[in-house]
């Protein structure tokens, strides 16, 4: 058994609320990027027969003209179904704490709120990435993408002040 290999398998399949509106800006070498955290709701049935709820709250990045349909088109409470894989960062701040965070990086996106303009019930749009599913941002870009989010991190790549900080809907999840 020890020569058993296990498959390099990494899918995500989600579907959830987007807590805050997406988050845009552009990295140095003009890659399009969004951010945002979307709410997973999942009803059941305690031991005591009363239905309750969980609530699972997940952050996602988008990169090219998937993150610009996204800021295009998605906004807080808009409705998503999003096909990726997880990846993590990590980075340490200024104070010497280290961060770490653990998010889906979209391949496609589906938009359930249907569109404003659109007659049809059924016409909702699909996002596609228009890279390759095996996309990887450089480390440039995921360092900049780390001093972004968090401008006080030791990250290389230098932090854009024109963009507001992104804080992921932490605000409003009431932690």
């Amino acid at each position: 058994m020890s020569n058993l290999k296990m498959p390099d398998i990494n899918n995500v399949l989600i579907a959830g609320n987007l807590t805050c509106d997406p988050s845009f800006r552009k990295t140095t070498s003009g890659t399009p990027v969004a951010n945002f955290f979307i709410a997973s709701n999942r009803k059941f049935k305690d031991n005591n027969g009363q239905w309750r709820e969980n609530v699972c709250y997940v952050g996602v990045v988008a990169w090219y003209k998937l993150a610009e349909s996204c800021y295009e088109n998605l906004t807080k409470g808009s409705a998503v179904i999003i096909d990726g894989e997880l990846q993590s960062r990590s980075w340490r701040n200024d104070d010497g704490t280290s961060r770490n965070v653990v998010e889906i990086k979209a391949r496609r996106i589906q938009f359930l709120n249907r569109k404003s303009t659109s007659k049809d019930e059924n016409d909702y749009e699909t996002a596609f990435d228009d890279k390759e599913y095996g996309y990887e941002p450089t480390e440039t870009e995921m360092a900049e993408t780390i001093a972004h989010e968090n401008p006080s991190s030791t990250a290389a790549g230098p932090a854009h002040s024109e963009y507001e900080p992104y804080d992921f809907g932490y605000k409003d999840l009431n932690l």
